[in-house]
């Protein structure tokens, strides 16, 4: 990756490494890249938000810097990331603009670009984008009348965007009572509007009042706690978790428990190969997926294939060989059918109705994919001077986890990497026990504080 895009596009603290006069001149320099890859004429960009409230203040930069060299604006306002992608390809916009800084506090935000067929910008374009921000290339102004125009979208494109969710199931989802967390974030401006669409699906909807500093505040896909709680008092048949893009999804079963990506991967998979639609056989996962996924593709013949973590690298692999269903423990799912990234709307739908077809609690559904006990600790480490590739290269990490590894026998596993967008290292170990796990973990947290 380059020195501004990281593993999920330019990432920061606003005003703080990522603030208005970059967010011009990312505008301006895509619209450049992207006016030379279709050849000429005004590129037009579709634009999202979710509900921080340095959203504004970065859409405002963002369309100044479109606008100044020639790009036309497709204004949506706040909306899901998927949403962005999938009506980007629907108007055939030539890309997609989503700032968000997904499951991250308030005060982080970021900037993530779509090419026109809904996928993440390619490292190659990356590189052309950053090339003229760090070599401060200039980019012509438009006058006259090839200055770029905003088009602010009205309901039309965000229904359809709900169409589409709707379409990609065959069931009514009658009978059940779900609670939905909206994080406070993008989801407030959908979810409510797409379960609504099912008459006969009870659902009550709550974290549905951002306002600009709330989102992902103690709420969630990643604060289950709450919702836990609500759904167990409430009598829930399931609890569904947006973040703060919603671009992921976990789930909460009826006695409180957490359904997380593994899981519904292990049953909308099941749901897949019953239906014929399991291409290759296949789930594709990423080496942070649980053992006891891996225990569950093997006693039911379904082959796992694991990649890099980052749902990119999840895709990647999808498109190469032609896999329908890939994703992430922490909720990112990607159904290629119907999607062109990770859809937490999407997902939440298509495991509701494998559990309605299924016809047992939610509890049981998922018992079928066991969990091994698992510790994951960050590690923060210095953000400037290269500290996490340092570390990672360092022998004495890897003989000390190679000792750990010893520990375990055999019955678990470790995994140490730097994190794609933060100043950390990520340490997980799985293990037969939760003490054992804490213990390896912590052990190797330790040392690499002293690296």
């Amino acid at each position: 990756m380059g020195k501004l895009f990281g593993t999920d596009g330019i990432r920061g603290v606003v005003n703080d490494g990522l603030d208005a006069m970059l967010a011009f001149r990312v505008g301006m320099a895509a619209a450049q890249v992207m006016t030379r890859e279709k050849g000429g004429g005004q590129p037009r960009f579709t634009i999202g938000k979710d509900t921080r409230i340095s959203s504004d203040l970065l859409e405002g930069a963002l369309i100044a810097g479109l606008c100044s060299a020639g790009a036309d604006v497709l204004h949506l306002g706040v909306i899901p990331t998927p949403a962005v992608a999938w009506i980007t390809v629907d108007t055939k916009a030539d890309a997609g603009i989503v700032i968000s800084a997904s499951h991250n506090p308030f005060e982080h935000n970021g900037i993530k670009i779509f090419n026109g067929q809904g996928f993440k910008l390619s490292d190659e374009l990356e590189g052309k984008i950053e090339e003229i921000l760090l070599n401060d290339i200039a980019v012509p102004l438009k006058t006259g009348g090839e200055i770029g125009r905003v088009i602010y979208a009205d309901e039309k494109e965000s229904q359809d965007y709900i169409d589409h969710l709707v379409s990609t199931i065959g069931s009514e989802l009658a009978g059940l009572h779900i609670l939905v967390d909206c994080a406070n974030g993008a989801a407030s401006s959908t979810a409510a509007r797409l379960f609504d669409r099912f008459p006969d699906l009870h659902t009550d909807v709550i974290h549905a009042d951002p306002d600009g500093v709330n989102i992902n505040n103690g709420c969630g896909s990643t604060h289950l706690d709450q919702l836990k709680a609500m759904v167990k008092a409430g009598g829930y048949d399931l609890g569904i978790a947006f973040d703060g893009d919603a671009d992921r999804c976990l789930l909460v079963d009826e006695t409180g428990h957490t359904i997380d990506g593994d899981k519904v991967m292990a049953v909308c998979g099941a749901d897949l190969r019953r239906h014929g639609k399991l291409s290759g056989n296949a789930i594709v996962a990423t080496v942070m997926s649980n053992l006891g996924l891996h225990e569950y593709c093997r006693k039911e013949g379904i082959e796992l294939v694991c990649t890099a973590v980052g749902d990119r690298h999840v895709l990647e692999k999808m498109i190469e060989c032609g896999y329908m269903i890939g994703g992430e423990q922490s909720g990112h799912t990607i159904f290629r059918e119907y999607a062109t990234t990770g859809d937490g709307e999407l997902t939440a739908l298509q495991f509701i109705q494998a559990y309605c077809e299924a016809g047992v609690p939610a509890s049981e559904l998922v018992s079928c994919c066991a969990q091994y006990p698992q510790e994951l600790i960050n590690v923060p480490v210095s953000a400037v001077g290269g500290a996490k590739e340092r570390i990672m290269a360092d022998d004495r990490l890897w003989e000390q986890v190679r000792s750990q590894e010893e520990t375990l026998n055999g019955e678990g596993r470790i995994l140490v990497r730097p994190s794609g967008t933060e100043a950390l290292i990520r340490v997980m170990v799985e293990a037969k026990t939760v003490e054992i796990a804490h213990n390896v973990a912590k052990t190797l947290a330790e040392f690499i504080k002293t690296l």
